[in-house]
Formats: C-alpha cells, structure tokens, sequence
C-alpha cells in the first residue's frame, strides 16, 4: 500500500479508514412493552448491529415461565450480563442495540456514560403509542404468544406506564464521544 493512500472499508453505513478506529454505537430502546421496541431493534439489527432483547436471555435461561420475567432478581442478573456483553462488543467497534426499554432517565444515563467510557456514541430511540392503543396490541399478542414474549395483563401494562419517564429532546439527541 502507497504510504500516502488510506483504503477505505464500508460497513453498513459506516466508513472506516485504514489505520482509524470505528467508533461504535450504543442503541437503547425505550418504551413500553408492545410500542414497537423489538421490531426497531431488529431493523438496527439488519444494519450491522447485535441486539440484545432482555426477554429473549431470560426465556432462554429460565424457561417461558412468567414469574422469571417478573422477578427482579433474575431480569437484573440477565440485563447486567447483556450490558457487560454490550460493553466489550462496542469496545470492539461494533455497534449494540440494548433492547430493555429503559423506562427511567437514570438507567438510561447510566447506560449512555458506560458506553461513552469504551468509546461508543449513544442513541436513545423513544417509541411511544396511546395507552389504550398499546393494551389492545397486548391483548392480541397474548392470543397468540411470538417467541421470545411473555404474557401482559392490562393491570400491568397501566400500572407500567405510570413508571415510565418519557425522554426529553435532550436526551433524545445522539451523544458523541
């Protein structure tokens, strides 16, 4: 190779020139369960990104069983290994989609300065529907349970949506680091 001359390298969307670091990006999806959220993350996944949907870990892990899905203690242990996974993935260079839904800002900050520390970005992809739209997407689901999914009573699903803290336009830019 030319000494002068960088050769380029495409990925996805990205462009990396020889001899520089891809800088990767942190996805985190946030919402409430049946506002879209998997469906985004498998799009950002067909673009070169491995996505990590919490759901999918503990049903692999611990069976289709609700209770697992609703015991704090597993999803914890789940989503924290999945984050350490994050981590080393994007220090590597390639880009993660954390499928969480990351109902609190503080999760999420948290999340975004642990990526920002390897070196990834973030983005913060906020979808959102009417609760009333989001419980009859539920029930329709839970007649015909997709793999990777659990079961959501509407109880849940309202007492849910009072937990989760809508992003501002702030927090919805993409951080670069």
């Amino acid at each position: 190779m030319n000494c002068c001359r960088r050769e380029r390298l495409h990925v996805g969307e990205a462009t990396l020139v020889a001899g520089e670091q891809f800088i990767a990006t942190l996805h985190l999806t946030c919402g409430l369960p049946c506002a879209g959220k998997t469906t985004l993350a498998r799009e950002i996944e067909q673009r070169g990104a491995l996505r990590l949907t919490g759901d999918e870990w503990i049903i692999h892990f611990h069976g289709d069983d609700p209770a697992a899905a609703r015991d704090g203690a597993i999803r914890s242990s789940v989503e924290a290994a999945l984050l350490k996974l994050a981590l080393r993935v994007l220090s590597l260079g390639v880009d993660v989609v954390l499928d969480f839904g990351v109902w609190s800002r503080s999760e999420r900050e948290e999340f975004r300065a642990r990526a920002a520390a390897v070196g990834a970005r973030s983005e913060l992809h906020f979808v959102d529907a009417p609760l009333d739209v989001l419980i009859t997407r539920v029930a329709a689901r839970n007649a015909d349970l997709p793999p990777g999914t659990f079961a959501i009573d509407e109880e849940e699903m309202r007492l849910w949506a009072t937990w989760l803290e809508r992003p501002d336009a702030d927090e919805l830019r993409p951080r670069e680091v």
